[in-house]
Parts: structure tokens; C-alpha cells; sequence
């Protein structure tokens, strides 16, 4: 698979995971050709996805998020629309857009722009013509709802609320904050 095949392929998908083992469509075991054990740096394709995976994260019609089971998610442009308009029904962390940077020093770290703060102006338009119908069938919701409002947050961030990840106010000001990857 090259580049611009990765590109179409998550398009075609409209949503997909990077690496993980959910009903979703996952790149690293598309570009290994098979259900993978482990880690999928351990695959002999393991390079193929890691540099597939950065072009599909560097593409800027491919929102990089936490959405499916609170593993790295693509959501292609043509889904936008669809997720801002029943972006109610998720957790706004899972919305938030991740961005790998490297900092001068040469560190890896995670830019993270909360959501709505990502969306363009073009995209919050077309999300306010579609009613929740049209939007849920869009984006596939009747499968994918359920498997996001069921799932429980890792223990760190459990919440009162079951079945759902609360939302709490940020005071920090809006805009990308930064996180390091290993953190």
C-alpha cells in the first residue's frame, strides 16, 4: 500500500482505527495482511505502517482523534459534518484532534486541540443543515454508538457517571494544549 492508496483507503472507511483491535476497519492490520498478535512493530510490516500511519496523520482531511474506544481514530472530512452535529453524544476529549509534533529538542509531543476548536467554519455550517437522522446514518452511529456510550474509561479516568465519560469544565484558555507522548 503507498501513500495515496492509505488516503483513499480511509476515505473509502470514512472511520478507522490506527492499530487497534475493534469492529473497525484498522490500518495496521490492512498494510499487514492479516490479524495481528501483539504489537504491530513486532510484524515484519511494522516500518509500512508506521510510515502509513504518519502520512494519514499528516493529511489535513483526516481528523486524528480518540474516538472509537479511546484508541487513535481517523475520521475523514466527508464524516466531519456527521460528528460535529451528534457531537453531543460523545466525550469531548474523544473529539479533541491530536497532532505529533517534534519540538526543537527533538522530543515527540502531542498537540491536542480540544474540540470544537479544530472544526472549520465550512464544516460547522454543513453540521447544522443535517438533522440527527441524517447525521447518525452518515456516520454509521447505529453501530458505532453502542460500542462507544457502553465502553468504560480506563480506571484513571473514571468518572461518576457510567457508560459515560463526564465532561468537566476546562479553565485553561481554548486553543491546542500540549501533552507529552509518553504522558
Amino acid at each position: 500500500m503507498k501513500e495515496k492508496q492509505a488516503l483513499a483507503w480511509v476515505k473509502k472507511c470514512g472511520i478507522a482505527v490506527e492499530s487497534a483491535r475493534t469492529t473497525f476497519p484498522s490500518l495496521a492490520q490492512v498494510v499487514a495482511g492479516e490479524p495481528l498478535q501483539g504489537s504491530w512493530w513486532a510484524h515484519p510490516k511494522g516500518n509500512d505502517i508506521f510510515l502509513l500511519s504518519r502520512a494519514i496523520r499528516r493529511s489535513p482531511d483526516v481528523l486524528v482523534c480518540r474516538l472509537v474506544d479511546g484508541k487513535v481514530t481517523y475520521v475523514h472530512l466527508r464524516m466531519w459534518p456527521a460528528l460535529v452535529s451528534l457531537a453531543g453524544r460523545f466525550c469531548k476529549r474523544r473529539l479533541a484532534a491530536l497532532n505529533e509534533v517534534h519540538t526543537p529538542a527533538g522530543r515527540h509531543k502531542l498537540l491536542v486541540t480540544p474540540f470544537p476548536d479544530w472544526v472549520p467554519k465550512e464544516v460547522l455550517q454543513a453540521a447544522q443543515k443535517l438533522t440527527e437522522k441524517e447525521a447518525a446514518r452518515q456516520f454509521a452511529l447505529v453501530r458505532l454508538l453502542p460500542t462507544l456510550s457502553k465502553k468504560t474509561p480506563p480506571n484513571h479516568a473514571r468518572r461518576s457517571e457510567p457508560r459515560r465519560c463526564a465532561v468537566v469544565a476546562n479553565p485553561a484558555p481554548r486553543g491546542p494544549r500540549y501533552r507529552s507522548c509518553s504522558g
